[in-house]
């Protein structure tokens, strides 16, 4: 459990670093909101694209030592960022987030099975919130590292600022603002490195699923037909495909609707740092988790919780005004809207930790296979965020078109709408979906 905290904790940082590199890509590669919501397409696809072959490769392998060739990839990743940042080419920053996600979905892949077979499966969601805690106290930490090492200066390069330069003064400030990219991601690398290698001679033990054979000599396509026969797991995936898009919009959108909305702070990068507050409300969910499951809370009764308090946060974020703001001590005072984005958090957290054994549940020799193909599952996280994207342009500029008031809500508030369904499934796989299992009516 140590060693697979610190590598959800890796994990975690790498991820909700996606947020504030959202704002940040939009002004240095001068693109367009839907374009910039391409970082989350990028990282999250090669979960989808990379499942089946990291399961192929863990079957070659073993699990510890996919562990450390997904870390190894991590680190590739994160070094592609150098020659990405020093030609500030937007297309070489998305191959290296690809990267990256290969990476963690090989180190997924390899990982999450642990969790769920080291102990007794009713209370794996505690053990998985344990890993959701250092996983998410990473995702507070990353966005205010990257703010206060690499965009602390962000208020010299607002889109003001930068429209006012000429041509080539213009091109020198966004290369300068790149480069501050480079020795942060090298050090990452680094460590992430150093990683693979205490997990290559760390004592976690090899595991096998598969103790009587039966899987293992099928092709890696029969295996996935088999796996589909169990409704448990394919409703499961269908459930974490839309789980995802909830959180990674609760995470990710968070610093884009404070930009659009005016939290800028004294230093003028407030709206960077949101992700945190998001990460903040799942590390509470997570401690919750721990304390309440198994022991009063069931990780079913759980999940039900959580489905319909994040339903109520939808409809909430979606009917308030923006105009209503709260004020919080230490820190700016917040439109509502934001900490009912940030609260979503909340309502995610136990979603992971409960699908996962829930989805695996008496697959058996299939468990590899079934945790691969929950991995392609996260590809929610690549799509959503571009739909959102797309959404918050065209609903923005029929504000701006209509001369709509500033306090009409914007694109950016509207859009969570496409959350809806998100919460339905998980309500419907947390009291029904889960106990099927088979196709049959009988």
């Amino acid at each position: 459990m140590l060693i697979l905290t610190s590598l959800f904790f890796i994990l975690g940082f790498v991820t909700w670093l996606n947020g504030p590199l959202i704002p940040f890509f939009e002004l240095a590669c001068e693109l367009s909101s839907s374009q910039a919501y391409f970082v989350t397409f990028a990282f999250y696809i090669a979960y989808f694209v990379m499942a089946i072959p990291s399961s192929k490769v863990i079957e070659n392998i073993g699990y510890k030592n996919g562990i450390s060739f997904g870390l190894i990839t991590i680190a590739f990743g994160a070094f592609m960022f150098y020659p990405a940042a020093e030609t500030r080419t937007f297309y070489l920053f998305l191959i290296a987030l690809f990267i990256m996600g290969t990476g963690l979905a090989i180190l997924q892949t390899a990982a999450n099975p642990y969790v769920v077979v080291i102990g007794p499966r009713e209370s794996a969601a505690a053990r998985i919130s344990v890993l959701g805690i250092a996983n998410k106290l990473a995702g507070f930490i990353a966005p205010l590292v990257l703010t206060a090492l690499v965009l602390s200066n962000m208020q010299d390069y607002t889109a003001e600022k930068i429209a006012a330069l000429d041509s080539v003064a213009k091109s020198a400030a966004l290369d300068t603002l790149a480069l501050q990219l480079q020795t942060p991601y090298i050090y990452m690398g680094a460590v992430i490195l150093v990683l693979a290698l205490l997990v290559k001679f760390s004592p976690l033990p090899e595991i096998d699923l598969d103790e009587g054979g039966n899987v293992a000599h099928m092709s890696i396509f029969k295996q996935i037909q088999n796996a589909f026969q169990f409704p448990q797991l394919v409703l499961g995936v269908i459930t974490l495909m839309l789980y995802l898009s909830a959180e990674v919009l609760a995470g990710d959108s968070i610093g884009g609707l404070g930009k659009q909305l005016g939290v800028y702070g004294e230093d003028g990068n407030f709206y960077l740092k949101l992700t945190s507050f998001t990460m903040t409300a799942m590390v509470i969910g997570y401690i919750l988790g721990i304390t309440l499951i198994p022991k009063y809370v069931s990780q079913v009764q759980a999940l039900k919780v959580s489905g319909i308090l994040g339903l109520i946060l939808v409809l909430l974020i979606v009917t308030i005004s923006p105009a209503l703001l709260v004020q919080l001590p230490g820190i700016p005072a917040l439109p509502l809207v934001i900490i009912l984005v940030a609260l979503m958090g909340l309502s995610n957290a136990l979603c992971w930790p409960a699908i996962w054994p829930m989805a695996l549940q008496d697959l058996g020799g299939y468990t590899k296979i079934g945790s691969a193909i929950l991995i392609m599952g996260i590809i929610g996280g690549a799509i959503f965020p571009l739909i959102y994207g797309a959404l918050v342009e065209n609903i923005n500029a029929a504000n701006l078109a209509n001369n709509a008031a500033s306090t009409a809500k914007s694109g950016n508030q509207i859009a969570y709408l496409i959350l809806i369904p998100t919460y339905l499934m998980i309500i419907f796989y947390a009291f029904k979906g889960h106990k099927y299992r088979s196709w049959s009516r009988k």
